[in-house]
């Protein structure tokens, strides 16, 4: 009979392996709740202190500072609605951090690029025809967007492109065209009178123009990132700006009306073009040698019924007895501290004119036309007040002239120039040509509001007759006798001779009072170097024959001089 068949026993195997199975199930299960638990919404682990529903926990350290930001200022926006300028979307998300956020929707930004062919020196040249009626000069095309594709943005963020840096990297045409393609983004997209706040972000080692988007609107700079809340009205001011001073700026008030024609302005809006608070400013520091010279200009602009106010900055080396007299001419006197020029050579003329940067502190008013004081003004220039900051003349190249400009004060801004003094140059060693470097995007006053005497190719010396102003350069009218311009003794000075701008500066003299008049005296030095140099254009015997007039200053008269006495030696 055959035997059954032995069987194994399977509980030696089987339940080792359903331990072993129960086990691994429990490995599994606990891991996959924890992973999960990763996933759990802010909401459900802590109280938020901004918006619900933005990011998992692990993407949340990482958020950048300047988002977060956003965030908080837009936290009624369910989703942000970002324009990208010179940037796209993964070079977005790379450079600045943001991978898989939930609650953005970008826009790239479509423009056609200015053309390479197109220089700075396009935008800003040396000489327009001011004068042209039929044909007005013209600027050359900066492409812009179809503003109508980006009506509801909330941030705009740019790649600044920064090209040389250091290396004149500020006067680039492509720079200004991101600026102003992101300035106009967001006036359009804020509207003229919708009152939509907007935002600007830039990004880029150069960093936006301070010149379109101003300090006092920065919320946050770390490193090379910068974010701006912009007041809507001054941008709108400056996009209303020609691209550079290829073309004249008008004033605000005749852009206004044709504004108000073509879009629908509130009445917060409407005062973008009326006055605000602003005065003439000069500086008076080193020396009292142009004390004579500023109040003869404060006179002159009170002759030419001003409504503004007349400001002085002046520093310790302006005695009392001098003081007095400028605020009985008109000025409201406030005292500085002057500030060396880093870049002027030791002794040289310009070493503290560094001190003009002050103006930047005068914070009571929105609005400053600063004049230096050889400056007469002729003709009421109330209505360059209008003009944004920083309108002036044109000089030589791309300058401008800083003895008249408009300016607006700003604490971030005397600051940024403070702190920029020491790192950027000047070409003159002095303020003008370290303020062409701070501002390289400025806007062009007519060249009649800073005539300059000085005839370089002219065969006469006769100034229009319709300037505003005359900027008396070289000998000033002050220190020659009111006979007669002595810049004709000398023949290095002989260009900035006219005897038509002589004469019309010592008519507003004799239109001051007298007590006054004492401040302008000739002194015995004055007149020494005035007899001295009278003899040697006699020997020369110059053609202009300046020097066989008959003297009768009242100014040498009055300080007991032989008149006779003094000429007969000259003659």
């Amino acid at each position: 009979m055959a035997s059954k068949p032995t069987l194994t026993k399977p509980k030696s195997f089987t339940l080792p392996l359903i331990f072993l199975s129960i086990f691994l199930l429990y490995l599994t299960l606990t891991c996959k709740l924890r992973l999960n638990n990763r996933d759990v919404p802010i909401s459900n682990l802590e109280k938020p202190t901004f918006r619900q529903n933005i990011m998992p926990v692990e993407q949340v350290s990482s958020r950048p500072q300047w988002f977060q930001l956003l965030q908080d200022e837009t936290n009624d926006h369910e989703t942000l609605k970002i324009g990208l300028v010179n940037l796209d979307d993964v070079a977005f998300s790379d450079y600045v951090g943001l991978h898989g956020a939930q609650n953005m929707e970008t826009f790239h930004v479509k423009y056609p690029k200015v053309s390479d062919k197109i220089k700075w020196k396009d935008l800003f040249p040396e000489w327009i025809d001011e004068n042209e009626v039929s044909a007005k000069p013209k600027c050359p095309d900066i492409p812009m967007p179809v503003f109508d594709e980006y009506e509801e943005l909330d941030v705009v963020v740019a790649k600044v492109p920064c090209k040389h840096v250091g290396v004149d990297g500020t006067r680039d045409v492509f720079r200004l065209q991101v600026n102003l393609v992101v300035a106009n983004l967001l006036v359009r997209t804020g509207g003229w009178n919708k009152n939509w706040p907007v935002y600007a972000v830039f990004i880029g080692d150069c960093g936006p123009m301070w010149e379109v988007f101003r300090c006092e609107d920065m919320l946050l700079h770390e490193e090379n990132l910068w974010v701006y809340k912009p007041d809507l009205n001054k941008l709108k001011q400056k996009i209303l700006m020609p691209v550079g001073t290829c073309q004249l700026v008008r004033p605000f008030s005749e852009q206004g009306q044709e504004i108000q024609k073509s879009h629908s302005i509130s009445v917060e809006d409407k005062t973008l073009f009326h006055r605000s608070r602003e005065a003439y400013v000069t500086v008076l520091h080193s020396s009292e040698a142009y004390v004579c010279g500023a109040i003869a200009l404060a006179q002159s602009i009170i002759q030419s019924n001003s409504t503004r106010d007349l400001v002085l900055l002046a520093d310790d080396s302006i005695s009392p007895k001098s003081l007095h007299g400028l605020r009985a001419a008109g000025w409201k006197v406030k005292k500085i501290k002057r500030i060396r020029s880093p870049h002027a050579p030791k002794n040289a003329y310009n070493r503290w004119n560094y001190s003009k940067l002050r103006i930047w502190q005068l914070k009571d008013y929105d609005k400053i036309i600063f004049i230096d004081s050889d400056f007469v003004v002729f003709k009421n220039i109330d209505q360059f007040f209008s003009y944004p900051e920083l309108s002036a003349t044109g000089n030589d190249r791309y300058i401008f002239n800083s003895g008249i400009m408009i300016i607006e004060p700003s604490k971030c801004k005397f600051q940024t120039l403070m702190n920029k003094r020491f790192e950027v140059g000047s070409y003159n060693g002095g303020d003008q040509g370290f303020l062409n470097e701070i501002f390289v995007w400025w806007h062009r006053w007519p060249t009649k509001l800073n005539t300059l005497k000085i005839f370089v190719n002219s065969s006469h010396h006769d100034l229009p007759n319709d300037s505003y102003t005359i900027h008396y350069l070289g000998l000033k009218p002050w220190v020659c006798y009111e006979d007669y311009d002595c810049n004709w003794d000398k023949v290095g000075s002989q260009i900035f001779a006219s005897d038509s701008a002589h004469e019309r500066w010592w008519k507003v003299y004799n239109k001051m009072p007298m007590e006054l008049r004492e401040y302008c005296a000739l002194t015995p030095e004055m007149d020494a170097r005035i007899i001295k140099w009278r003899r040697k254009a006699k020997k020369a015997n110059f053609s202009d024959g300046h020097w066989r007039i008959q003297v009768k200053d009242s100014r040498r008269l009055s300080k007991g001089r032989c008149l006779g006495a003094c000429y007969s030696r000259m003659t």
